[in-house]
This record gives structure tokens, C-alpha cells and sequence, in this order.
């Protein structure tokens, strides 16, 4: 089912007319004219085969990333589920950004909810540069647990819409 999603963000990212025109069919109008925004500005995603947690890659002349997708119909997905695999994933995607110098983007999609039903998320990563650096700070980091494991909250991630102005402006 996540490759439905994938296939969503990457006609998103794309600036893909059909694409945005049914994702943005319940949103604000600031919403919509925010994913819009990307026509403008599109990036070239590949959708990313492998098991190490990295769905897609995002490429611009100015800015890459690489995006682990996620889905669910409740709003707060715990990185310890499935028997931990979730959280293994992560550990791995942070170890190769670490050293690929790679800003790691989460999208987190909420089934079922209108307006921008993606939220974004990022994880720490060292002697990230430039642009990737400040997009980085600029998003919210996932949150630990008491045991150390990720939890993404969706009502913490930053609306798609929000990062979609500051990349395409």
C-alpha cells in the first residue's frame, strides 16, 4: 500500500498536473497553491528499490534528499513496531546520511485526513552543509522514546504544503 504514497509524493515533487490536482482537492487554498508550487520548480524523483528504508530520491540542482515513506490510519507510528524492523531501517538510513552527508526526509501520511495530509520529519545528522543544512533545521526531528527508539507524531511533522514554500520559492 506504501507504494500508492510513493508513487503520490513523487508526483508531488514532480509538479505532476494530475497528481496535484487530486491531492490538493481538499485543501485550503494556500494549501493547494503551495503544492502548485512545484510546477515551477520540479524535481526529478526516482523511486528507490531496496531494503534500507529509502523510498525515493529527490533531485534539484540546489537541493537532494533522500524520503523514507510511511503510512497509517492512526497518527503516531512507533519505530519499535514489527518486531523492531522499522526502527533497524532507521538506524541504517542514519548511519549511510551520516556518511554520505545525506539529509534523510520522513514523509508521514495520515489516511483519511483532508487538507494536507502529509507531514514531514527529519533525524540528526552531522556535518550536513549548505542548503541541506538549513532544511534541516527547518524540520522537525522524530522523537525518541524512553527506550531510544524513533516515534513519529504526525501532529509534530511540518504540513508538505509548508516545505514545498520554502523549497519552491
Amino acid at each position: 500500500m506504501s507504494s500508492v504514497y510513493e508513487r503520490e509524493l513523487k508526483g508531488i515533487f514532480e509538479g505532476d498536473e494530475k497528481t496535484l490536482s487530486k491531492i490538493t482537492k481538499t485543501c485550503s487554498a494556500l494549501e493547494k497553491g503551495n503544492y502548485y508550487l512545484t510546477q515551477g520548480k520540479p524535481f526529478i524523483v526516482v523511486r528507490a528499490a531496496g531494503s534500507f528504508g529509502v523510498d525515493l530520491v529527490a533531485l534539484r540542482g540546489d537541493i537532494s534528499f533522500l524520503m523514507e515513506i510511511k503510512s497509517s490510519n492512526t497518527d503516531t507510528l512507533h519505530f519499535s513496531s514489527v518486531d523492531g524492523k522499522l526502527q533497524r531501517q532507521a538506524e541504517k538510513m542514519q548511519r549511510e546520511c551520516e556518511k554520505t552527508r545525506t539529509l534523510p526526509v520522513y514523509g508521514f501520511r495520515l489516511k483519511g485526513h483532508g487538507g494536507d495530509s502529509w507531514r514531514l520529519f527529519t533525524m540528526e545528522i552531522q556535518k550536513l552543509e549548505g542548503r541541506a543544512k538549513i532544511l534541516q533545521n527547518r524540520l522537525p526531528k522524530l522523537a525518541l522514546s524512553k527506550s531510544g527508539n524513533f516515534i513519529m507524531r504526525w501532529e509534530d511533522g511540518l504540513p508538505l504544503s509548508d516545505f514545498l514554500v520554502y523549497l519552491c520559492k
